[in-house]
């Protein structure tokens, strides 16, 4: 077990989907303070105007309503304080125009949800000991 703070803002349109990614986190102890918006526009509200929190991570769906998550992705890494945040896209989308774009604009990884359910479990589960546990970013 880790005890450091760990802050993750889930970005996902799809109730089904959040709720098995915030349930998987919660199961490993991979989330302390776990945030989860449904669209791309509450996602920038909430980082933009929220000072208070400042996520260690970020799970970014790409294909929402309002504002989708590659628009999300480019305000993000265009702000001087938010660009380092770890960004995964995690997504049902396989189109090359969308990796190649998520990582043009500097996502972190691009991680296709898997359809199988245990698979997308272990998926969540190690996006979050790899980011959370394993990986040392900047302070």
């Amino acid at each position: 077990m880790h005890n450091k703070i760990v802050e993750i803002l889930v970005v996902e349109d799809s109730p089904e989907d959040a709720e098995l990614i915030v349930r998987t986190l919660k199961k490993y102890n991979l989330a302390n303070h776990l945030k989860h918006v449904q669209d791309g526009e509450e996602a920038l509200n909430y980082l933009l105007n929220e000072n208070d929190f400042l996520p260690k991570l970020i799970l970014l769906d790409l294909k929402m309503p309002k504002v989708d998550g590659i628009e999300v992705l480019r305000v993000l890494k265009e702000h001087p304080q938010k660009k380092l945040i770890p960004v995964v896209v995690l997504t049902s989308s396989r189109e090359e125009r969308d990796i190649v774009e998520s990582y043009r604009l500097g996502v972190n990884a691009y991680i296709v949800k898997p359809v199988d359910f245990e698979k997308f479990v272990k998926a969540v589960a190690d996006i979050g000991l790899f980011w959370l546990i394993l990986n040392q970013p900047p302070n």
